[in-house]
């Protein structure tokens, strides 16, 4: 049996360690294993590019960040556009057969899912493992990557604290979540972020600085903002992403962390800084608990090839491992509930999220 192994999209923490997993288990558990690494995702199956992994790569690398194979984007759009010699999607079905490939793991995000339920449409064996900083995989309690940038951005913003405490200043820091805010949400409330912004609550400049306000006039020196780089204004909300895109380019803004400091310092009196901290979250070390999911994950992924069950994907469920259909999982996304526990007991202990509740 010959399997190959792809990394997708944006990097995070844990992609070796699934790599390492799903090799492990496939040399110990499957006889005569070949096993062949796809370098820079979907862009090395499209060009046909693949080479051999033996034990040795498997070695020291669970705790290493990035991926050895290296990864790419390749927007999901354009794998149906007609280019020449076809379309990016007939030529990694044919190099899938060239490669002689029975069964292929596909670790990647939500556009990475996407194009792997097409490639299992067409009849390729595929295995996919969610993989995302963002958490917003459909039908999965967590994604891999997701706690360690948790892990990464709380202490980003704890540290940013020390400085907006000594200043006595209001400090917003940017994290990465452009459609979900599951890595804002859960780094705000374990650094102690006093407001979170994030996409699925568009909030109000007058609330956010009437909360601001109101903190200042009871004595309160500092205050931390944590915001996703996807929140957005209450009066962008009716706009599609590309509108509120044009719109911001127009401004010379990419998000609206910079333009809301400026306008907080400017109503409350309070100098505000803000911080972005951006590919920070992506690297470094998997956390301890990633580590274990990702092992987790990857061995999983690699039994479910060993029976034969393909057009599937990996997700932990009731801290479960089990797994979902690929038509059920790809173009789904899992957002925030602002309505939801997590977001309710924050409002119960005085984290505003800048809206009028």
């Amino acid at each position: 049996m010959k399997y190959g192994i792809l990394t997708s999209g944006g990097d995070c923490a844990g992609l070796n360690a699934v790599i390492r997993a799903i090799g492990l288990y496939l040399k110990r558990n499957v006889k005569n294993a070949e096993i062949v690494g796809i370098p820079e995702g979907y862009g090395g199956l499209i060009r046909g590019e693949s080479y051999p992994l033996t034990e040795e790569d498997f070695s020291d690398i669970l705790d290493v960040g990035g991926t050895i194979l290296r990864t790419s984007r390749q927007p999901f759009k354009k794998m149906t556009a007609p280019e020449e010699g076809g379309t990016r999607l007939s030529r990694m079905i044919a190099n899938y057969k060239k490669m002689g490939l029975d069964c292929l793991f596909t670790l990647g995000g939500a556009g990475t899912h996407k194009t792997a339920a097409l490639l299992s449409m067409e009849g390729c064996n595929v295995i996919g493992v969610p993989k995302t900083i963002d958490n917003d995989i459909y039908g999965t309690d967590f994604t891999f990557g997701f706690q360690t940038a948790v892990e990464v951005a709380t202490d980003a913003i704890c540290r940013i604290e020390t400085t907006a405490r000594s200043h006595s200043r209001i400090m917003l820091v940017e994290v990465m979540g452009n459609k979900a805010g599951w890595l804002t949400l859960h780094s705000g409330i374990a650094a102690g972020a006093h407001m979170i912004l994030i996409p699925e609550i568009p909030f109000s400049v007058d609330a956010v600085c009437s909360f601001l306000s109101a903190r200042v006039q009871a004595g309160e020196r500092y205050t931390m903002v944590a915001v996703a780089e996807g929140a957005l204004l209450d009066s962008e909300a009716r706009f599609k992403k590309e509108d509120r895109a044009f719109v911001r380019t127009e401004l010379g803004e990419s998000t609206v962390t910079r333009h809301l400091a400026e306008v907080i310092g400017e109503r409350t009196g309070v100098e505000t800084r803000y911080s972005v901290l951006g590919y920070l979250q992506r690297g470094g070390a998997p956390c301890a608990y990633d580590r274990l999911l990702c092992s987790r994950m990857g061995g999983y992924a690699a039994r479910l090839a060993a029976e034969g069950r393909f057009g599937v994907t990996v997700a932990l469920e009731d801290n479960k491992i089990t797994f979902n259909a690929l038509t059920d999982v790809a173009g789904k996304y899992k957002f925030v509930d602002p309505a939801g526990e997590t977001v309710r007991f924050a409002r119960e202990i005085g984290i505003s999220f800048g809206d009028n509740p």
